[in-house]
């Protein structure tokens, strides 16, 4: 599975947010590749499920086959894990 968090550039709130989904799928005992990419660059990306901000997500809806979450705090945990696994495990 390929995950894909999404920022404006691609390198601070991206990677925090990339670290903290790893954090919850291992919590979880999920295997998959988690990246990061600014948002130009997620559009090319092939992905299982992109996680963003709520500023980003609209920019995203219908660029990707993806299921699209909306984080609103990336240092959240309990919010990645209570929006992200129920998508995760139903694309399992």
């Amino acid at each position: 599975m390929k995950v894909l968090a999404v920022c404006g550039f691609g390198v601070g709130t991206s990677l925090i947010l990339k670290m903290n989904i790893e954090k919850v799928l291992k919590q979880n005992g999920i295997d998959a590749e988690v990246t990061n990419a600014d948002i130009t660059t997620a559009t090319g990306i092939n992905a299982d499920v992109i996680f963003t901000s709520k500023e980003l997500y609209s920019q995203l809806q219908g660029k990707s086959k993806a299921p699209l979450i909306q984080i609103d705090n990336f240092m959240n945990n309990k919010e990645i894990e209570e929006k992200g696994m129920p998508v995760i495990k139903g694309l399992m």
